[in-house]
C-alpha cells in the first residue's frame, strides 16, 4: 500500500477550473454566514476529491452533490451525490486532513480497491461488483503487467505508466478506455471469464492516445484488434479469432474484420505498416494519402487486392 497522497495523485485526472465547470455542490447550511471559512474549505475539498472519485467510480456518477451537516457521524461520510460532515470534527481539521478523510469515505463505496506496481508500471484496480471472481481479477491484473509495457515500448513510449481499471455493474457494454482509465462491464466479465485479452485491446487504446479527429473510428478499432491478434496472451483460451473473408465485408467494418485485413497487409504488402499508421494518427498526420505514401496504393485498391486473394497465415497465442 502506498501513501494516500500518492494515491490521490495517481487518480486525480479532473481538477481546477474543469472540475468546477463539470461538478456542482450545494451546501445545506441555514447559518452559512457564520461558517463561511469552513464551508469554503469543504467546497475546496469537494472540487479536489470528488472528480477523482467520479473518475474512478465508473459509469455515470452523479455530478451534482449535496453536502449536509450531521452530528451523528464521527467525521465524514460520502457517496455518489451526497456528503455528510460532522461540523465540530471539521472545524479543527486542516484542508489536507479533510481531503484525505473525504477520499477515504468515498473509497468505502467500492467493493475492492488496490494498487499494484511492477517494473515501473502501476495499476489501480477498483471493483464495484461484490461477485467479481477473484481468479478473473488476478488474470486481468496479470495481463496488464504482461502486455501493457510491451505495447508502450513498441508503439508509444510516452504513454502513461499509471493505469486505472474499474469494474462496474452499471456499465452494459464490454469495455472502454478513456484517458488512463479502462471501464469493464461486470456482466461481461462474468459471462466471458476467459476473455482476458480485452485488456490487450483496451490498453492499446491508451497507448494510441490519438485525441479527437485524428482518423476514422474503423482505423482506430482495427489497429486495436490487430494488436490484440498479434500480442494477445491467450486468444486461444477465449476462443477469439479473426473471421474469414466474405464479399459482404468492408475494411470499414472495424474490429476483427479490419484487423484480419491488416494482418494480410503486414504479411504480403508492407511489414511495419500498422505501426507507421499508428504513429501518423498520434501525430495527427494521417490522411487517405498515407496509404499511397506507405504502400503505393490507395486503401480501396489494397482492399480489392485482398478480396481477390484473402488467404493469410494466422497464429494465435495461448496460455
Amino acid at each position: 500500500m502506498i501513501k494516500q497522497t500518492t494515491l490521490l495523485a495517481l487518480l486525480m485526472l479532473s481538477m481546477g477550473a474543469f472540475a468546477q465547470r463539470s461538478y456542482q455542490i450545494t451546501i445545506n447550511d441555514p447559518d452559512s454566514s457564520s461558517h463561511m471559512a469552513l464551508n469554503e474549505k469543504l467546497k475546496s475539498a469537494f472540487f479536489k476529491v470528488y472528480p477523482t472519485f467520479a473518475q474512478a467510480d465508473g459509469y455515470r456518477t452523479k455530478r451534482q452533490v449535496t453536502l449536509e451537516f450531521a452530528n451523528e457521524i464521527p467525521a465524514i461520510a460520502g457517496k455518489e451525490g451526497e456528503i455528510k460532515v460532522n461540523r465540530k470534527w471539521a472545524e479543527n481539521k486542516s484542508q489536507k486532513k479533510i481531503e484525505k478523510a473525504l477520499f477515504e469515505a468515498f473509497k468505502k463505496n467500492w467493493n475492492s480497491y488496490s494498487v499494484d506496481k511492477k517494473g515501473g508500471y502501476s495499476l489501480t484496480f477498483i471493483s464495484k461488483d461484490p461477485g467479481l471472481d477473484l481468479a478473473v481479477r488476478k488474470k486481468l491484473i496479470d495481463t496488464y503487467f504482461e502486455i501493457y509495457p510491451t505495447l508502450v515500448k513498441t508503439f508509444n513510449d510516452k504513454s502513461t505508466h499509471d493505469v486505472l481499471f474499474v469494474v462496474d455493474t452499471a456499465y452494459k457494454a464490454v469495455a472502454e478506455a478513456s484517458g488512463n482509465r479502462i471501464l469493464f462491464s461486470a456482466g461481461y466479465l462474468k459471462a466471458h471469464p476467459t476473455d482476458i485479452d480485452v485488456v490487450t485491446h483496451e490498453t492499446m487504446h491508451i497507448v494510441q492516445g490519438y485525441g479527437y479527429s485524428a482518423g476514422p473510428v474503423w482505423l482506430t478499432e482495427g489497429i486495436a484488434d490487430y494488436v490484440r491478434y498479434k500480442y494477445g496472451v491467450d486468444n486461444v483460451g477465449s476462443k477469439w479469432s479473426l473471421p474469414n473473408y466474405s464479399e459482404k465485408q468492408s475494411y470499414k467494418n472495424s474490429y476483427r474484420i479490419t484487423a484480419r485485413f491488416f494482418a494480410w497487409l503486414e504479411q504480403y504488402v508492407k511489414p511495419g505498416l500498422i505501426a507507421n499508421l499508428d504513429s501518423q494518427l498520434r501525430a495527427h498526420q494521417y490522411t487517405e494519402q498515407s496509404w499511397v505514401n506507405l504502400t503505393g496504393k490507395t486503401i480501396d485498391q489494397l482492399w480489392e487486392d485482398y478480396s481477390k486473394n484473402p488467404v493469410v497465415e494466422l497464429k494465435y497465442n495461448s496460455k
